[in-house]
């Protein structure tokens, strides 16, 4: 047995193992994989983020992950699978849109909400009686799960309330000395978390927004509601989530997003430019491509083109980390109302900014 894992009075040393992120070495994945039967932690690629796992079913394992990412524990763990039968064990039951949208959605980056059995700790749930579920389609993460009895919670792996890891560079940089061993997969396909949708209530509902749209569950399921506590900028209106009510995605630099027409929005952000300027300030600013020739901040970032939105969500989180990097002390971000993930992707950005928006 490791010890180290084990025993957190030892210090940690944290291995960088490189993969090939479509066909693993098993010998990685299974030294990987024992890591986390031992009670331990994995930092590893998903195709949204990177994820920090332990063994869902062992109470020390997600202990030990609310202490390395410092995360409140009443924040529920998703629970990773490999296979759709794995759910008989860990859910008390399984409502009829769970077939159809594994089947339409798995594996990939969706999260559904079912009650739980006694096989779940109340320590991976946050103590709900309700666990979250999902199947990844990274050849990575699902070599990791089959070959670590079956089930891993996992989180994104990074420090609770920063910018959620999409490099392996990321993971080592908030839990170095924190974990045993991160496996390097290179860059993640998606770039932002998983959907949520909670089947345990009458109507489905969405509890996170993601790469999986309301249209797309609304076409395979039929009606599908939105929770009012994350489309609402009203702080008495609390989300379903627990999660969804932290701060997240968080850079160190006061981020605020200015909304409206796109030559009002470049005249606005250099104007407050000038002012942070003669302030003696620097000032970093997330853009696209369309756009960016047109600022003259101290760091302009652009996060891709608006033709293809995907970029945006890959490139957002490396974005926020690289700001903290540059030492920037103000940040002023453009909207990205677009057409498919734009609600996500500004769901992620609005957390960033603490909801702090300039309309113009």
């Amino acid at each position: 047995m490791n010890t180290n894992i084990l025993d957190e009075k030892k210090t940690i040393i944290t291995q960088v193992k490189k993969v090939d992120a479509m066909h693993p070495d098993m010998s990685i994945i299974r030294e990987a994989a024992e890591i986390i039967c031992e009670g331990g932690l994995v930092g590893f690629p998903t195709e949204t983020v990177y994820g920090l796992g332990a063994d869902a079913l062992l109470p020390e394992g997600a202990k030990r992950i609310y202490a390395a990412k410092g995360r409140p524990s009443d924040n529920p763990l998703i629970v990773h699978i490999a296979d759709f039968e794995a759910l008989d064990k860990i859910t008390a039951d399984i409502p009829p849109q769970a077939k159809a949208l594994a089947d339409a959605f798995w594996p990939g980056p969706l999260t559904m909400i079912f009650r739980k059995s006694d096989a779940v700790p109340y320590e991976t749930t946050g103590g709900l009686d309700t666990v979250a579920v999902r199947m990844p389609s990274h050849p990575t993460a699902l070599a990791l799960i089959r070959e670590s009895c079956g089930y891993i919670a996992a989180p994104s792996a990074n420090t609770s309330g920063r910018p959620s890891p999409t490099l392996a560079e990321h993971v080592y940089e908030d839990l170095k000395g924190k974990i045993p061993m991160i496996l390097d997969g290179g860059a993640v396909g998606i770039g932002i978390e998983s959907t949520i949708i909670d089947l345990s209530e009458e109507i489905p509902m969405i509890l996170r927004p993601g790469y999986i749209t309301k249209d797309m569950l609304s076409e395979v399921i039929g009606e599908v509601r939105d929770d009012p506590g994350f489309t609402s900028a009203d702080p008495n209106v609390h989300p379903k989530a627990p999660g969804m009510k932290y701060r997240h995605y968080a850079p160190k630099a006061n981020l605020t997003i200015v909304s409206g027409e796109a030559d009002a929005v470049v005249q606005r952000i250099n104007e407050l430019t000038r002012e942070h300027h003669q302030k003696g300030e620097k000032v970093g600013i997330i853009c696209t491509d369309e756009t960016r020739a047109r600022y003259f901040g101290d760091v302009i970032e652009s996060t891709g083109s608006r033709q293809n939105e995907d970029s945006i969500a890959q490139h957002l989180y490396a974005i926020l980390r690289d700001f903290d990097e540059r030492d920037v002390d103000v940040i002023f971000s453009e909207s990205f109302a677009t057409p498919r993930i734009g609600h996500a992707i500004m769901n992620r950005l609005l957390k960033a900014a603490g909801h702090q928006v300039i309309e113009v």
